[in-house]
């Protein structure tokens, strides 16, 4: 008998609807093989066999040795990982009549089987409801830890199941579950910005706290030099505190990247805060960026709507650095392989640190460096020139002062006040860029609309050129400049850049600045 039901493989961060197809019977195979699994399975799926017959077993079904074709349609995809256990067991049920499932073909099912009969938790659960919602299918049977993450899709039944035979059960109509419903706008709302970290918490570095409010109110990306000790990590981590709130859209494409990734947290439905990711310095430049046999999304789109911050800069790997700079321009990668190209989204804010020199302490106002000559420039080589032109922001961090540190008089100022600001000057950008979807801050501008959006007063461009020239800035250098200075000039509510914004935009240099290295 042939029974059909449908699972779903994920693709980059979306999902494609695969009919599995199990036929069984004829007469009853003594010896050699009588289970056939097609239409390019990977490892995990053919070894699906023996935890597909153990849990029938236990649930108190039974395999009969009868000639078993499962195809897993269409043929010419690769099929990887173990959720595909569960709609063939089912469809096995049905195909050697143990239990009649007259509704099976009408949902898309998906869970790795236990040997005991229980379902495990699957990757994608998000994206793969989204996909059967738009094609229509009545509902979704998953493992009960992916339900409310499914249930986020409304119109779209969703039903979490513990084991294999409440599967049965619930298909054979013998007992009646209740799809499982979380009010997405609700959810989101109740625990949108809710962090452990805030800047009232930071004593002093109000030059950098400025650097970051100006980062996160024109998305541009920062790095943070100073000796070790002086903070840049604890105030790198404040960074997502003060962006603006995650809209609900960007909460699910967030929350999708996470689930295709499979580190959503247990029962968890919606990601509602921006995501801070801080890969150690030792990853690869696959994990970085996302790819390998399988494509997988990397800690950049891990990042997507949130902050990546790389710690120690000049101690990553030069490749993993390098494959940096089109996603950094492009908001997106693209993972291309020789049967298949994957585009992942890879929209975050860039923060990074470093110390001044090997031993931490050039340029330290109290301690000597004991670094040999030329040994600060070496260590700055390490990142390339074209990486740096694309952080805005180049910030000296400096120790925190004992009287700053003890003084409990003057309480600092709260995310939520910088956040207000930085919020303001969020939707200046949005009227500016009301015209142009793909457009969200003004780090973003192309160098076209840069010269529209970005006019300077004569005064102005004579203190550029002569920065131009001391610093010996770049073309690209130029347009950050000018990028950064709109931002200062929307924070201050300015229609126009005046000099003084463009002196402050040209004071966050400070790697271009001769001399600086010695």
């Amino acid at each position: 008998m042939l029974v059909k039901t449908f699972a779903s493989a994920v693709h980059g961060v979306d999902a494609r609807t695969i009919a599995v197809e199990v036929h069984a019977g004829g007469t009853p195979i003594l010896t050699g093989q009588f289970y056939f699994l097609v239409g390019l399975p990977d490892n995990a799926m053919k070894e699906g066999f023996q935890r597909v017959e153990a849990a029938l077993k236990s649930s108190g079904y039974h395999m009969y040795r009868l000639k078993t074709v499962v195809n897993l349609a269409p043929a010419d995809l690769r099929k990887e990982g173990a959720s595909y256990d569960l709609p063939i067991a089912l469809a096995y049920i049905s195909a050697t009549n143990q239990v009649d499932l007259p509704e099976l073909d009408r949902y898309v099912v998906l869970g790795e089987l236990s040997l005991d009969g229980s379902l495990r938790p699957i990757k994608g659960a998000l994206p793969i409801a989204i996909q059967a919602r738009k094609e229509n299918f009545k509902g979704l049977i998953l493992p009960r830890q992916n339900a409310r993450e499914a249930a986020i899709v409304s119109n779209l039944e969703v039903y979490g199941v513990d084991n294999l035979k409440e599967a049965v059960k619930f298909l054979s109509g013998a007992v009646k579950l209740e799809p499982v419903f979380v009010d997405a706008r609700e959810e989101f709302s109740n625990s949108q910005n809710c962090y452990d970290v805030d800047f009232s918490d930071v004593k002093g570095q109000e030059n950098i706290k400025r650097a970051l409010e100006i980062a996160a109110a024109g998305g541009h990306n920062v790095i943070l030099i100073g000796p070790p000790g002086a903070g840049k990590t604890m105030l790198a981590r404040r960074l997502p505190t003060i962006l603006p709130p995650l809209s609900l859209h960007e909460a699910l494409e967030t929350t999708k990247i996470h689930s295709v990734a499979g580190i959503l947290p247990a029962n968890t439905s919606l990601i509602t805060t921006r995501p801070f990711r801080a890969p150690h310095h030792t990853i690869s430049d696959v994990a970085l960026v996302g790819g390998g046999t399988n494509p997988h999304p990397g800690e950049i789109s891990l990042s997507h709507n949130g902050v990546l911050f790389l710690d120690e800069l000049p101690e990553f790997k030069r490749g993993a650095l390098e494959v940096l700079r089109q996603p950094m321009e492009e908001r997106r990668v693209t993972i291309s392989r020789a049967k298949t190209t994957v585009d992942y989204p890879a929209g975050f804010t860039l923060i990074a640190s470093m110390n001044p020199c090997p031993c931490g302490y050039y340029n330290h106002p109290e301690k000597d460096c004991v670094c040999g000559a030329g040994v600060v420039k070496k260590y700055l080589s390490k990142i390339s020139g074209p990486l740096l032109d694309r952080i805005d922001l180049h910030v000296e961090v400096t120790p925190v002062s004992y009287d700053e540190l003890s003084s409990f008089s003057r309480p600092s100022e709260s995310s939520r006040d910088i956040a207000e600001r930085v919020v303001r000057a969020r939707q200046l950008q949005a009227a500016r860029f009301e015209a142009h979807p793909s457009l969200h801050c003004n780090a973003q501008m192309p160098g076209q609309m840069v010269r529209e959006v970005c006019q300077v007063n004569p005064t102005g461009l004579m203190l550029v050129k002569k920065a131009m020239e001391k610093l010996q800035l770049s073309a690209r250098a130029f347009d950050r400049i000018l990028k950064v200075s709109r931002t200062i000039a929307d924070l201050a509510d300015s229609p126009d850049i005046q000099i003084e914004h463009l002196a402050e935009a040209i004071h966050f240099r400070s790697l271009d600045r001769e001399g600086w290295a010695g």
